[in-house]
């Protein structure tokens, strides 16, 4: 994964535990705690190490620090001024779920060797949408929780996620029913 994305849990990391405590998953891990670079590639092992040790240090489980950091992911970009990039897609919760590969296509011009996922919206309703997950990654599902919650509360929009198909069940995709209210 790109360090984008290891700088957002080691963002995550110090907010919830002070620089000890990401200081401390650094040694556990045998990594410099230095940090990483935006767009440098790392082994996706990494991340997975990272993030289970982040867990374990926070006292929660790796599903609980995935979906925590799924919904950190949203705001840290925006903070990392990726805001322009997300607002081109929507100015909606349905809209920006609706465009993100458009997203990812536009990230992939920049970076030719990212991996992003696909993300397929079907049944969409006033209330009701399903969103389909198809990454090469494996058990990213509560990821994908916290960051619906994570878009949802940027577009002042309340959620309720229900995930109704798993990769990890042998489905070729994760799916989720959510219900949501605009506000």
């Amino acid at each position: 994964m790109y360090g984008l994305v290891n700088r957002a849990l080691q963002s995550l990391v110090t907010q919830k535990l002070g620089r000890e405590g990401w200081r401390e998953i650094c040694e556990k891990v045998e990594i410099d705690e230095q940090g990483f670079v935006n767009f440098m590639l790392y082994p996706d092992s990494l991340t997975y190490q990272l993030a289970a040790e982040a867990a374990k240090k926070m006292n929660i489980t790796l599903e609980q620090a995935l979906e925590a950091f799924g919904e950190h992911w949203i705001l840290f970009t925006v903070d990392e001024g990726y805001g322009d990039l997300i607002n081109i897609c929507g100015s909606s919760f349905v809209e920006f779920l609706s465009n993100i590969n458009s997203l990812h296509t536009r990230i992939r011009l920049l970076h030719p060797s990212i991996s992003p996922p696909k993300i397929i919206c079907s049944d969409i309703q006033t209330d009701y949408l399903k969103i389909h997950y198809y990454s090469k990654r494996d058990g990213l599902a509560p990821m994908v929780v916290g960051l619906i919650k994570g878009l949802a509360k940027r577009f002042n929009t309340t959620v309720d996620i229900k995930l109704t198909q798993a990769k990890a069940d042998g489905h070729d995709h994760d799916e989720f029913e959510v219900k949501f209210t605009c506000h």
